[in-house]
């Protein structure tokens, strides 16, 4: 009974507060698991408890309109910890200045949706979410002095308001994004003193007054709109000191110069004159050397046409008797059509046709564009030699052997200067590229597969008929290894680290499904594909691959290659049929390797418990049974909660039915929140622990 009274009256207390608060209670819960996050500083006015109320009572840092938070001010507070994971319940926040603070960890994918200035500077953050992409409201973004690493997403298609940007002194590497042209308000751009390369022919026409792109790789040539910015800096690239080239023939002229404040263009006195002129119907010599030029294009035009007509109607009658004498084999004859109309289309189409490979919305790799001798496709990334990589690979000797699968094997390389590179040597029988031309267009477009949770392409070799690429190459070999090969004493993954490679390989798939346009399907996702560096950071390889196998053994390839080791979707082995969401169900078949330990298929164990996925799921929402599905090699060290939570990311990943399973965007927000709630229940009481507490004795670095 007195249990009863204390929870009624709690009850009441909780509900009296509500009737007399004023913040709506979203951005009351934001706020707090905010100030959770930061591990609980001294600030005047907030905290984590039950109750309280920031637009009510000033908390400090906090402005209001009415009962929404719409602007928060703690710069230079010495605040630690993170961003959290829940800043998008602050729906009206207009203004995040945090700069100057201790944060760490990267920007969280959950942004205020209606955020319009961003201040993260100087700061230890690690990396920029593709969730910017729904921040059109945006016009400020400052982010410099932290620790920001990767490309910079390209997401900046609408935002048309953006007027401020700020990314410097970070070490971002790749090309500038191709959405940067969409920023038609920028007036201050600054991305000095990072690893960005390429050229910044992307900036011409952007109305940039404050411009900075210091001590990066930029190379090529500064486009002469860019020369008059008033406030240019570009000292510390390699940018050519040479003319810059000529426009290619028949390309528009430049626009002309930006109008100056005040809406005047920055020409000569005689503008206006001319201007009056051109309102009277006079004509300047230079417009009347464009007339007759124009004249003369029209009639070299339409001289073609008329040649290209001729020939089609001489062609024609040939055609025509051909397909007559078709008719005598009446069972082949729509098949004789169909040949002898692609013949003649073959006649009439010009006689080299480069292959172009699907855009992505990431900009493409920049290095120095290679020409192949025997191709006319540009391919960023460098080209080897076979006697490059004979010498690299001992003449790719048994003892630098690192695997094999269906497309061919991989070696351990080392060039001259020490660097140690991965080999895939191709094997040409079962691949659908069979020209040099189809493979530097393969190459082309895995190459531009840039994220820091994918395995980078460095380079390729096409000739003497081998194909080969070239990856980096990380020491601590796969996940696969790690979890199923070593013995129980060279296992060092604590849980943070399961979690942790969980979330990037996460993140991988998330970049190559919803980043990349068009979808990459991996097809051939396991833990054999996730590499290991030094820091336990994982690297999914053999990104977009599945390109390769021909499209007759598509089945057959992917059934050796998944279905034998219990990663393949049901859809898949039913009907053949692979998504993204197969993808999905894969991952969730790695996640309980992480869990469990065991591999997804093991004749070695009893029959009701060969099957990974089949055994694990009916347990997985039984706290008791789930407890003893652990991983032995973990010994007990794992939060409990997180355990749980974890499970339930798995469950939704292997449901049976494609339509059920979350988008990868999801699962990512999923384990971020996990990581999130684990790191807040360090500073929380014992018993919403499991096992033992030296399980969150893990540095944070770990996730």
């Amino acid at each position: 009974m007195a249990r009863s009274a204390l929870f009624r009256l709690a009850l009441l207390m909780q509900v009296a507060w509500t009737v007399r608060a004023i913040t709506e209670i979203g951005d009351v819960n934001g706020l707090k698991i905010l100030y959770g996050s930061w591990n609980s500083p001294r600030l005047s006015g907030w905290n984590s408890g039950p109750g309280g109320d920031p637009c009510g009572e000033s908390w400090q840092g906090v402005l209001c309109t009415g009962p929404r938070v719409t602007s928060i001010k703690l710069p230079g507070q010495n605040l630690g910890g993170s961003l959290g994971y829940a800043l998008d319940q602050l729906r009206n926040l207009k203004i995040l200045d945090l700069s100057n603070n201790q944060l760490s960890q990267a920007i969280p994918y959950q942004l205020p949706p209606q955020l319009q200035e961003m201040y993260l500077s100087n700061n230890q953050l690690t990396g920029l979410p593709y969730s910017l992409k729904d921040l059109w409201s945006l016009t400020k973004i400052d982010v410099s002095h932290n620790q920001l690493i990767g490309t910079i997403p390209d997401v900046f298609q609408n935002f048309s308001n953006l007027n401020l940007l700020d990314v410097s002194f970070n070490q971002l590497t790749g090309s500038l994004p191709s959405s940067f042209a969409g920023l038609i308000s920028i007036s201050v751009m600054h991305v000095q003193n990072n690893k960005l390369s390429g050229d910044i022919n992307v900036l011409s026409d952007l109305p940039l007054a404050d411009l900075n792109v210091e001590n990066n790789q930029f190379n090529g040539w500064v486009p002469s709109s860019l020369r008059s910015i008033p406030n240019l800096r570009d000292g510390g690239n390699n940018f050519s000191t040479s003319p810059a080239p000529p426009p290619p023939p028949f390309t528009p002229p430049p626009p002309p110069p930006r109008a100056q404040a005040g809406g005047k263009s920055p020409g000569t006195k005689s503008s206006s004159r001319q201007s009056k002129e051109a309102e009277s119907g006079g004509l300047s010599q230079g417009k009347m050397a464009g007339i007759i030029v124009a004249l003369v294009l029209a009639a070299v035009i339409a001289g073609l046409v008329a040649v290209c007509y001729m020939r089609k109607r001489k062609r024609k009658p040939d055609l025509e008797k051909k397909m007559e004498s078709s008719w005598l084999t009446p069972h082949n004859a729509p098949a004789k059509v169909k040949e002898l109309k692609m013949e003649q289309k073959t006649r009439l189409s010009p006689p080299e046709k480069v292959l172009k490979p699907p855009p992505l919305k990431t900009p493409a790799a920049e290095r120095s564009p290679i020409k192949h001798k025997n191709s006319k496709a540009s391919v960023a990334a460098t080209s080897y030699s076979v006697a490059d990589l004979q010498a690299a690979t001992n003449s790719f000797a048994q003892e630098n052997l690192l695997g094999e699968g269906s497309l061919g094997r991989v070696y351990r390389a080392e060039l001259q200067n020490g660097t140690p590179l991965a080999v895939k040597k191709l094997d040409a029988s079962g691949s659908t590229v069979q020209t040099n031309e189809e493979f530097l267009a393969f190459v082309s477009t895995i190459a531009r597969l840039r994220h820091t949770n994918v395995t980078e392409l460095v380079g390729y070799c096409a000739e003497h008929g081998q194909r080969l690429l070239v990856y980096e190459y990380f020491n601590r070999g796969t996940l696969h290894e790690m979890l199923h090969v070593l013995d129980e004493t060279s296992k060092r993954l604590s849980w943070n680290q399961r979690v942790k490679i969980a979330l990037g390989a996460a993140r991988a798939l998330e970049y190559l499904h919803e980043v990349c346009s068009p979808a990459v399907v991996h097809r051939n996702f396991k833990s054999a594909n996730i590499l290991l560096d030094d820091d336990m950071s994982p690297h999914l390889t053999d990104c977009g691959l599945a390109a390769l196998s021909s499209t007759s053994s598509d089945r057959q390839v992917a059934a050796q290659m998944l279905g034998s080791f219990g990663y393949s979707a049901p859809e898949f082995a039913m009907s053949g049929v692979y998504t993204v969401k197969s993808d999905v169900y894969s991952f969730g078949v790695v996640m309980l390797e992480l869990l469990t330990g065991r591999k997804p298929l093991d004749s070695s164990r009893a029959r009701s418990e060969q099957s990974l996925v089949r055994w694990a799921t009916p347990q997985l929402h039984d706290i008791d049974a789930l407890s003893k599905m652990v991983d032995p090699a973990l010994k007990g060290i794992y939060p409990a909660k997180s355990l749980s939570r974890f499970a339930d990311v798995i469950s939704s990943c292997v449901q049976p039915e494609p339509e059920f399973r979350p988008p990868m965007s999801e699962v990512v927000q999923s384990l971020v929140r996990l990581m999130q709630r684990a790191s807040l229940s360090k500073r929380s009481s014992g018993d919403e622990l499991g096992g033992s507490q030296r399980s969150m004795h893990d540095p944070p670095s770990d996730y």
